[in-house]
């Protein structure tokens, strides 16, 4: 069985002796063993981000862009072997696997222009002979605390911008699927990037919480459940870091009567049923206003019925199995719960043909699609986030009670609007409580020169990963103001300083 190590100062190190085990979704099957970092080792990749620092910072923006130019085209022709290694552990498809990898490659090239990302501005003549100007400079040590269900595309949301921006980075993965992190770690050295400054974690929650106490890690970007995101926030906060903390979801999509109902189906299904449903921009709830509704769920329930559940690595396979047998549990218990609290069972992925027999008979963390109609929209399958391949159909009976009941929800990352009426989607677009919004797009993640996060419980923090906020948050601001005397100086004034 494999052995996931740490990364420290450039090279895999063997852990204190906790670990945790490794699990293949498809199989159930135990395929190795991660090791935990205690907090020795968090200090030891902390020491060595702290050494790296100042040479790194010191490098010319030239030579950074050089290496993530390098890291950039050793991540493509890697992409199937990173893709492969998430399919094995995290379980979702071959194609879907490589997407992530596609999607995070984008803030790489994002990244590869920091010359220009860090231009400052320039004021000649603010005064008399003085002249003003900012620049940006990298906070030092940082850290990503990062989920199971993108192992190489959310880190890479954080770790190109910061290391471009001079910075010295530290990954603490998932313990669930750590793999893809030692193999990014090995093609960064290989691009040139400088030992220390790429270091890789593996750990639990006594990784985390060094992290997130230790005085040279000066800001912490998170992405995963809200409860956590919420300690992740208020524990790095109260010890002076600067903290992003991405949350969770509960994603609706809105269907006013005039869509294109072909259109729709096909997007509730691929943004529903996606990855097992493991996403935090998934689709989790289609708010169908009347009379729309029956139409659209039999759209619905003939494109679910069509779908293949089977292995990542099965190029026939659509959709996988969930990532471990607790979370495939808790998700399932969704299902009676929903009809208990009155909605309609139409399709019950415990029933799903996975490889000829059914996802709950088959070993592995099988659920397949499943779809609950007239769900009540004071439900706990309407208001919680269930993270897994459940979807849920609330009738309403206008587009104003379709919004009041986006707005009204605890989160506020994502949600799409689906319309042929521009005015309706202009009206949305400025009504909803959301953070990204699609306009006929079921999963608006921006590319990377936006950035991305959402609103109320979705994000703790002031900023969102990638784009122009990504580089702020990974540098700080400084404004130099300046005089060069010439023969005309006048002497000392004892008076306070104007701009005359």
């Amino acid at each position: 069985m494999k052995n996931i190590t740490h990364w420290i100062a450039g090279a895999p190190a063997e852990g204190s002796g906790r670990t945790a085990e490794i699990f293949n979704p498809a199989t159930g099957e135990v395929a190795g063993q991660v090791q935990l970092a205690s907090v020795a080792e968090v200090d030891a990749a902390v020491a060595s981000a702290v050494a790296a620092y100042p040479a790194w910072r010191d490098s010319s923006l030239v030579k950074r862009s050089q290496v993530l130019f390098r890291f950039r085209e050793l991540m493509y022709a890697n992409r199937d072997e990173l893709a492969g290694l998430i399919s094995s552990e995290h379980g979702k498809v071959h194609s879907d696997a490589l997407g992530e990898v596609t999607r995070g490659l984008e803030v790489v090239e994002f990244a590869c222009g920091i010359p220009h990302l860090l231009k400052g501005g320039f004021s000649e003549g603010v005064s008399t002979r003085v002249d003003s100007y900012s620049i940006r400079q990298p906070l030092g040590v940082v850290a990503g605390i990062t989920p199971f269900n993108f192992p190489v595309m959310v880190p890479m949301w954080m770790f190109p911008i910061a290391i471009a921006a001079g910075n010295a980075f530290i990954l603490k993965p998932s313990e669930k699927d750590p793999s893809a992190s030692l193999l990014m770690a090995a093609l960064w050295k290989e691009a040139g990037l400088p030992d220390g400054v790429f270091n890789v974690v593996q750990g639990d929650k006594v990784a985390v919480d060094r992290l997130l106490e230790h005085p040279d890690v000066r800001a912490v970007s998170f992405v995963g459940s809200t409860p956590i995101a919420r300690y992740v926030y208020e524990t790095g906060t109260s010890h002076g870091k600067r903290v992003q903390a991405l949350g969770g979801a509960k994603n609706h999509m809105l269907v006013l009567p005039d869509a294109d109902l072909d259109l729709v189906a096909d997007a509730a299904v691929s943004a529903g049923f996606g990855s097992a449903g493991e996403r935090c921009m998934a689709i989790s709830v289609v708010l169908a206003v009347d009379p729309v509704g029956d139409e659209l769920v039999d759209g619905i329930v003939s494109r679910v019925s069509a779908l293949t559940v089977g292995p990542g690595d099965d190029p026939a396979s659509e959709m996988g199995p969930l990532v471990t047998e607790a979370h495939r549990d808790k998700v399932a218990s969704y299902l009676d719960l929903g009809v208990s609290e009155g909605a309609k069972l139409v399709v019950d992925g415990r029933l799903t043909p996975v490889r000829g027999g059914a996802a709950a008979d088959t070993p592995g963390f099988w659920l397949g699609p499943t779809v609950l109609d007239h769900v009540p929209a004071d439900s706990r399958v309407h208001r919680e986030e269930i993270f897994g391949p459940v979807l849920a159909i609330v009738r309403v009976s206008s587009y104003e009670e379709g919004v009041e009941l986006i707005n009204r929800g605890e989160f506020g990352n994502g949600t799409a609007l689906f319309t042929n009426d521009g005015g309706a989607a202009r009206r949305f677009q400025n009504e909803v409580e959301v953070g990204m919004i699609g306009i006929n797009v079921p999963i608006p993640v921006p590319m990377a020169f936006y950035s991305f996060g959402g609103w109320k419980a979705s994000l703790f923090g002031d900023t969102h990963v990638h784009g122009t906020e990504g580089v702020h948050f990974y540098t700080r601001g400084k404004v130099v103001t300046s005089r060069w005397l010439d023969p005309s100086h006048g002497g000392v004034n004892l008076g306070f300083p104007t701009g005359g």
